[in-house]
C-alpha cells in the first residue's frame, strides 16, 4: 500500500510524508524538511507519527523552506538523507548522506525514489516519483518549465502533487518587486495554474486517482482558481482536486 500526506506545503515551509508496506515492513521517509522541531512535532502529531516513525529524508532542493529544520531533525533523530550531490553541499552535508541522481531509482525499504532533474534555481534540484512497486506517487513543486524528463517520469501516475503557485494576473498586480517577479515568472522559477493545467493536459492520467495542487502562494494564488484549472483538464468536479495547504497540509491520501 502507498499513502502521503502533506505537513505543508508553500513559501513558508514545506514536508509531505509518504509511506509504503509491503506486507512485512512499513516505510515511511520524509520529503523535505522546511519546519523548525516544534512545527514539525505538531505537525506529524496531526496524522499520528512522531520524528521517530521516519526511517529518511529525501530532499528536493537547498531553499530554506525546504531544509530550514533538516540539521535540527538530525539531531535530534539521525536518519539517512537521500539527496543530490549539489544540494548536500548547498546544505553543508558533510556524512551520513547517500548520493542520488536523475534518471537512477533507489531503494528504500518497501519504497522506491525515482529522481527527476527539474529547472528551478537552486544548485542540483530534483522532483520525484514514488513508488511501492504497484502504484506511484508523483511529487513536482518548485519548477520554472517542464522538462521532457519531467513529462516522461509523471506519465501514468496514481497520484499527483502538482505546483499551482502563482495566478499570472494576480502576480502582476501584486506589490513584489520586479526582481522577484521575474524570478517566479521564469524558467527556474514556478509554475502558474496554467502551466500546471497545461502539463497536466499533457500526461496520461488514465491511472490517475488523486490530483492535489501544492505549494500556493498566499499573495498571489486562491485556492479555488488552482481546483478551477486542474479541473478543467483532469474532467472532474472542482472539489475533487485537493489542495495543500501551508497551514494544514493535506491529510493522508492513499494512492
Amino acid at each position: 500500500m502507498l499513502r502521503f500526506c502533506c505537513l505543508g506545503s508553500g513559501s513558508e515551509g514545506n514536508a509531505l510524508v509518504v509511506e509504503a508496506g509491503d506486507g512485512r515492513r512499513t516505510t515511511r521517509v520524509l520529503l523535505d524538511a522546511g519546519f523548525n522541531p516544534r512545527q514539525l512535532r505538531i505537525r506529524l502529531g496531526r496524522i499520528g507519527l512522531d520524528v521517530d516513525d521516519l526511517d529518511a529524508v529525501v530532499l528536493t532542493h537547498e531553499h530554506s523552506d525546504h531544509v530550514g529544520g533538516l540539521h535540527a531533525l538530525l539531531r535530534r533523530r539521525a536518519v539517512p538523507v537521500y539527496s543530490s550531490a549539489g544540494t548536500a553541499r548547498a546544505v553543508g552535508l558533510e556524512a551520513g548522506w547517500i548520493e542520488v541522481e536523475a534518471g537512477c531509482a533507489v531503494a528504500v525499504g518497501a519504497l522506491e525514489l525515482a529522481p527527476c532533474a527539474v529547472a528551478h534555481d537552486a544548485q542540483q534540484p530534483l522532483q520525484y516519483v514514488f513508488s511501492d512497486g504497484d502504484r506511484r506517487l508523483g511529487v513536482l513543486t518548485d519548477v520554472g518549465a517542464p522538462t521532457p524528463a519531467v513529462m516522461v517520469a509523471l506519465h501514468g501516475v496514481d497520484a499527483l502533487l502538482l505546483e499551482c503557485n502563482h495566478d499570472v494576473d494576480l502576480l502582476r498586480a501584486s506589490g513584489y518587486p520586479a526582481f522577484l517577479k521575474a524570478r517566479i515568472l521564469g524558467e527556474r522559477g514556478h509554475l502558474s495554474n496554467a502551466q500546471a493545467a497545461e502539463l497536466l493536459r499533457q500526461l496520461d492520467r488514465r491511472r490517475l486517482r488523486v490530483l492535489a495542487a501544492g505549494h500556493l502562494s498566499r499573495r498571489n494564488n486562491r485556492p479555488e482558481l488552482a481546483r478551477q484549472a486542474l479541473a478543467e483538464v483532469a474532467g472532474c468536479a472542482e472539489q475533487d482536486v485537493l489542495v495543500a495547504s501551508q497551514d494544514d497540509g493535506l491529510g493522508w491520501q492513499r494512492c
